[in-house]
C-alpha cells in the first residue's frame, strides 16, 4: 500500500475509507500478529486499506497501577515486525517531543494523542520526523479550533496530517460525536473518525475508563453517511481481558460483519 494516497482515499479504485486499528496496547508479540492477521485477512477482502494501530505505551493513566505497556523498545520492535511480516502501515501515539525521533524509527504514522494535541513542540517534533501525523481532536476544543494543529504540521514543512475526532465532553463522564464536525475538519486535513474512544466514559470513580460497545455499529455508520474519510477502531480477541481500554473495545469476531456494513453505506454515498 502506499501510504501517501491515503489521504486522496476517495480517489482510489476501491473508493472506500481507509481503517486505522489495532489493539489499545502491544501487550505481546503473538497478541499483536493475531490481530493483525485477521484485520487484515477482512480489509483484503472488503479493499479497505488498513493501518495497524497499537501504543508502544500508555501515558495518560487514571491510576498509578495502571499498565503502560510491556518497555518501549520492545513494543516498538514488535510493531515494526508487524509492518514488515504483513506490509501494512502502523501507527502508534507520542506523548513527550523526545518520543518521535525515537517512534518515527518503527512505524509510518505518529498520532497525538487528544489530551496533547496543543502542545506545540509536541507537535512539531512529530512533522519534523516527514512521517504522517495524525491529530487527535481534543475532547475539549471546537472542530474549528483544529486548524491551528493542522498548521503548526503544515508550518513544520510537512502537509502528511489527518484529524481524528474522538468524541467532544458531555459533563464529567460522556462523550458525544458532533458530526456537524466533520466537514468542517475536512476544510483543513482528512478526517478520521474514532469509533471507540467516542464512546468511553471517562473519569469513573473506579479509576477505570467504562464504555458503551454496543453503540460502535451507530457511531460507525453515521460517520461513513456524512463522509469521514477514514474508521479508527480498537480492537480485541477478548476484550474482558485486555489491559487497556477494554470496556469501549469491539470484539475481532464482530469486525467484518462490522466492516461489511459500512462499505455498503459507503458504496451508496459515492452514488450520489
Amino acid at each position: 500500500m502506499n501510504l501517501d494516497l491515503i489521504p486522496n482515499i476517495k480517489h482510489t479504485k476501491s473508493g472506500n475509507f481507509f481503517l486505522l486499528a489495532g489493539p489499545c496496547a502491544i501487550e505481546s508479540e503473538e497478541m499483536a500478529f493475531t490481530i493483525c492477521e485477521k484485520i487484515q485477512e477482512v480489509t483484503n477482502k472488503l479493499e479497505i486499506p488498513f493501518i495497524f494501530k497499537g501504543s508502544f505505551r500508555k501515558a495518560n493513566r487514571s491510576r498509578i497501577d495502571s499498565f503502560t505497556g510491556i518497555g518501549d523498545e520492545k513494543a516498538l520492535e514488535i510493531l515494526k515486525k508487524v509492518g514488515q511480516h504483513f506490509n501494512v502501515p502502523t501507527v502508534t501515539d507520542i506523548h513527550e517531543a523526545s518520543d518521535a525521533a525515537f517512534a518515527a524509527k518503527y512505524v509510518d504514522v505518529l498520532q497525538i494523542p487528544a489530551f496533547l494535541v496543543r502542545q506545540t513542540n509536541l507537535v512539531v517534533a512529530a512533522a519534523k520526523t516527514g512521517k504522517v501525523v495524525n491529530l487527535k481532536k481534543g475532547q475539549f476544543m471546537s472542530a474549528d479550533a483544529m486548524q491551528h494543529a493542522v498548521k503548526k504540521v503544515t508550518d513544520s514543512g510537512n502537509n502528511k496530517v489527518w484529524i481524528t475526532d474522538r468524541g467532544t465532553m458531555f459533563g464529567y463522564q460522556d462523550m458525544i460525536v458532533d458530526f456537524r464536525g466533520v466537514p468542517t475538519m475536512q476544510q483543513y486535513a482528512p478526517v478520521v473518525l474514532d469509533i471507540t474512544h467516542s464512546l468511553q466514559q471517562p473519569n469513573q470513580a473506579s479509576g477505570v475508563t467504562g464504555g458503551k460497545p454496543e453503540l460502535i455499529e451507530t457511531i460507525a455508520k453515521a460517520g461513513i453517511a456524512v463522509g469521514v474519510d477514514g474508521i479508527f477502531l480498537e480492537t480485541h480477541h477478548n476484550p474482558s481481558i485486555a489491559k487497556s481500554d477494554g470496556a469501549n473495545m469491539l470484539k475481532l469476531d464482530y469486525l467484518e460483519d462490522l466492516l461489511s456494513k459500512l462499505v455498503a453505506i459507503r458504496k451508496t454515498v459515492n452514488s450520489f
